[in-house]
């Protein structure tokens, strides 16, 4: 539909990637990140911290306190949405910035970004690093077919049959499986999976992505067996394959 000229058209939604860990701009953020950030004056944010401080980094000179910035995160009621996107109606740009990695894929996001659309703004997603992405492309497992699994039961029958599951699903189809875990529950994840897993089952854990400390191995369930590993308390994903 046609706007008038007294018409405002809506701003722009940006999804600005933020680091996955403790890494430099340069080597996980192109310079259009930077250079987009540097404009904008309403964000909406996962963590206030880590957003801040990805601002900072970016744009050293930043004025934080002249900035606009609110709480989007998965206790954030849909009842809320329509007014942290208030500002886009008002011909704002407005910034959404994850605690870690890109906004809208196993983080906050996807609820504002429909509502966007709706009501007629554009959304720019902007390049930067996905940790899922990262992990499947070292693993050696199928890229063209994958499932983001997120968090597993954490105790009992439930946590045994979704693994069994999982491994079930990988073998059967070929479909890669990837989960992840809180960092301090790591060798938790890591030991189930060895205990339930059938042994030709391949997995790959991929530790600290894009950091200095960054460890990536895929083996057999047979071969991770026959070897101790102890994970670090760093985020971490799990992909289970088979082809």
């Amino acid at each position: 539909m046609a706007l008038s000229g007294a018409e405002l058209r809506p701003g722009t939604l940006y999804l600005i990637p933020n680091l996955l860990g403790e890494t430099s701009i340069d080597a996980s953020l192109p310079r259009q990140v930077t250079q987009i950030t540097a404009r904008l004056t309403h964000f909406l944010v996962e963590d206030e911290k880590s957003a801040r401080r990805l601002i900072k980094q970016l744009n050293p000179s930043t004025d934080l306190r002249s900035l606009s910035m609110e709480r989007l995160n998965e206790h954030t009621k849909r009842e809320a949405l329509e007014t942290l996107i208030a500002p886009l109606s008002r011909g704002h740009d407005i910034g959404i910035i994850s605690e870690a990695g890109c906004p809208a894929i196993a983080d906050p996001g996807s609820d504002v970004v429909r509502l966007a659309h709706s009501r007629g703004a554009r959304v720019v997603p902007l390049v930067g690093p996905c940790s899922m992405i990262l992990a499947l492309m070292a693993s050696g497992m199928n890229g063209q077919r994958w499932r983001f699994v997120g968090y597993l039961p954490v105790e009992g029958l439930e946590r045994k049959s979704e693994i069994e599951d999982l491994d079930r699903i990988a073998n059967n189809t070929c479909e890669t499986q990837i989960a992840m875990e809180t960092p301090y529950r790591n060798q938790k994840l890591l030991n189930d999976l060895l205990s339930w897993c059938r042994p030709q089952t391949q997995l790959c854990v991929a530790q600290g992505l894009t950091t200095e400390d960054e460890w990536i191995t895929t083996a057999s369930i047979a071969e991770w067996r026959a070897t101790a590993h102890e994970l670090r308390k760093v985020p971490t994903l799990f992909l289970i394959g088979r082809c």
